[in-house]
């Protein structure tokens, strides 16, 4: 009995947990710069690139729960090092738990703030 219980609510959990996501038209992020402690905070529109230090950064989207715009935004970003012809990031990056996917750069990090609504 124990294991139908279990077995009922563990497929249940994703409709529970499951948002509409609804698309922003830009981001607010955060740069660091490790080694002088210099940070900045822009917005960037979907598609806008901007180059601080070694590194350019591009939005490519941003979204968030529709129910709730002030809640958790994500964002997919494309970063590249200006010195390498690959990029050094391209994902998604979560406000809220900014570890989970994030810049591995020995020099800057990067991270989303908002969706811009």
């Amino acid at each position: 009995m124990k294991a139908l219980v279990a077995a009922v609510l563990i497929a249940a959990a994703p409709a529970a947990y499951a948002q509409e996501a609804a698309t922003a038209p830009g981001a607010t992020l955060r740069w660091l710069d490790k080694t002088t402690g210099q940070t900045d905070d822009f917005s960037l529109s979907r598609g806008q690139s901007v180059t601080r230090g070694f590194i350019t950064i591009r939005l490519d989207e941003c979204r968030y729960p529709a129910a709730d715009p002030s809640s958790d935004a994500y964002a997919h970003l494309t970063i590249m090092d200006t010195r390498a012809s690959t990029p050094v990031f391209s994902g998604w990056m979560i406000s809220s738990s900014p570890a989970l996917s994030a810049l591995d750069h020995p020099r800057y990090d990067v991270w989303v703030l908002e969706c811009e609504t």
